[in-house]
């Protein structure tokens, strides 16, 4: 954790120099990589209280992305990337688990920064996460992140993913949306409270200022504190159960969701297609899972 926060404290330090939608901006090249170690029982444990998680044996599909942050903030906040890592907003993930890893498992991480895309709201980055036992590929994941800034030209660029709604449409009065004649059916409801991000933040490491109190995230355009992505998607799974058939994971995030809130948790009878609503109706993230077929 400590490297963590020195990470987090050079990136804070380093944002005001960094000059997002630059024409000459590269990547880093190369990739950091953990060596393999044992997963922490406790924060583990901690991690599947705040998701919901049941002790399953396995674990948890979203695990190995918390593992790995530590690794993507090094990397993020390092001299040679070219975005400010304050203010980020992750947009989507896609999670492919070559199959079930135990918590006992020695996971060895590695983390690169893959692509940057420009977009109608910015530029978008997209970071690779791969796990491995033993010399096996057993899990990996890429995540698109967000750097907001005045875009010269205009429109979506060709690659990139779903992203947040105008966070400023929100500060107004909302009008409710009724679900449409196919949307998917409720399943269950949960009260999120105010300092969610703060304990998922404790929990995960990951601890942008957008998620912490509504004061820092002003700074960067929203009127509350947000939800963390990652939540999101970890709870859904959660609720879905079983992760053992589950072969891809693909989550969009549509809309920020503001804290405390009351979010609708939505899927089909297989599971197989997810949302999640807010209670005008508003749609905070989508989703799909690729199972094998039985």
């Amino acid at each position: 954790m400590t490297s963590l926060s020195a990470s987090l404290a050079r990136g804070a330090l380093a944002s005001p120099f960094k000059r997002a939608g630059r024409p000459d901006a590269a990547l880093p090249p190369g990739r950091l990589t953990r060596p393999a170690a044992p997963v922490a029982p406790g924060p583990l444990a901690a991690y599947g209280t705040i998701c919901g998680y049941a002790e399953s044996g396995a674990l948890p599909l979203t695990y190995p992305h918390v593992l790995a942050f530590p690794l993507t903030m090094r990397l993020m906040t390092g001299r040679a990337f070219p975005l400010p890592v304050l203010g980020l907003v992750h947009t989507w993930i896609e999670i492919t688990p070559h199959r079930v890893v135990g918590p006992a498992e020695p996971l060895e991480l590695s983390v690169y920064a893959q692509e940057l895309t420009p977009h109608r709201r910015g530029t978008e980055v997209t970071m690779t996460t791969e796990a491995r036992v033993g010399g096996e590929l057993v899990w990996e994941s890429r995540s698109g992140y967000l750097s907001r800034h005045r875009q010269a030209t205009p429109g979506r660029a060709a690659g990139s993913r779903a992203t947040p709604d105008r966070v400023t449409a929100v500060q107004g009065p909302v009008t409710a949306v009724p679900p449409a004649a196919d949307a998917l059916p409720a399943r269950a409801e949960w009260r999120l409270p105010g300092d969610l991000g703060r304990r998922y933040g404790a929990v995960s490491g990951d601890r942008n200022p957008i998620h912490l109190h509504p004061l820092t995230a002003r700074l960067f355009g929203f009127p509350r504190a947000i939800a963390h992505g990652m939540w999101t998607v970890a709870r859904c799974l959660a609720e879905a159960g079983d992760p053992a058939p589950i072969r891809s994971v693909r989550a969009g995030f549509k809309a920020p969701v503001l804290l405390p809130a009351t979010v609708t948790y939505a899927a089909d009878a297989a599971g197989n297609a997810f949302e999640l609503r807010g209670p005008d109706g508003r749609v905070h993230l989508v989703g799909s899972v690729g199972r094998e077929a039985s």
